[in-house]
């Protein structure tokens, strides 16, 4: 069952899509719904697609799909076609948009040296739907050079996948002791977490299972040259 923004906004999308075959923007949908930031449109899309009601297409950011509808809930009827002594061509029964970027949230900054806290933040980040896979997304400026050997420099952006579990050797973004966040490799020492970084200037970080809650996992780089 979906929550009442949940619904309207998938109506809304599906009106738009129907009306001009490109979903509205973040701006618009905000608008629509009377939100107060973006972040809550991410939000509200990301839960839709969890659920099966839309999809992203991939490589075409913001690029919207609307799967199904809920019960009671129909599609507007198609206009009627011109006559044709020709048979006309199937109809298209759900458009798809054609946009190219889409706005993830941006939490602050992130140490790839020493742990500091992350953030949050109202700001958005636009960013290439090609750099993001399925599921939510949220990108955090990294800090430091710990992480240079592989590839992530300081002031770049890190897009990063929610999750709250990691694979041996996956670059996460890992909570310690509730209060600081950082961005490295994943793995275990025995009974214990390991959390290495990329530069042998520095020294592994080693804790206590408790005292380590995986975030998020590295899915893209952003980088600005000026």
């Amino acid at each position: 069952m979906l929550t009442a923004k949940q619904q309207e906004l998938l109506i809304f999308i599906q009106r738009r899509l129907e009306e001009g075959g490109v979903s509205p923007s973040f701006d618009e949908m905000k608008d629509a719904l009377d939100l107060r930031s973006k972040s809550g449109i991410h939000r509200l899309i990301s839960a839709l697609e969890e659920r099966g009601f839309i999809r992203r297409l991939p490589n075409r950011a913001r690029a919207l799909e609307v799967l199904k509808l809920p019960d009671g809930v129909v599609k507007a009827a198609p206009k009627p076609a011109p006559a044709v002594t020709a048979p006309a061509a199937p109809a298209r029964q759900i458009p798809i948009a054609a946009n190219d970027v889409i706005e993830i949230p941006l939490h602050g900054r992130i140490a790839a040296g020493v742990p500091i806290e992350a953030m949050e933040s109202d700001r958005m980040l636009p960013v290439p739907a090609a750099l993001l896979g399925s599921g939510e997304h949220y990108a955090l400026e990294v800090s430091g050079d710990s992480m240079v050997d592989a590839g992530i420099l300081d002031g770049d952006y890190a897009l990063i996948q929610r999750t709250e579990v990691a694979r041996e050797g996956q670059i996460v973004v890992a909570l310690v002791n509730n209060e600081e966040a950082t961005l490295k490799y994943f793995r275990r020492e025995g009974p214990r977490v390991r959390l290495d970084p990329a530069n042998a200037a520095y020294e592994p970080q080693i804790y206590d299972p408790h005292q380590v809650r995986i975030q998020g996992k590295l899915a893209g780089l952003l980088r600005r040259y000026n």
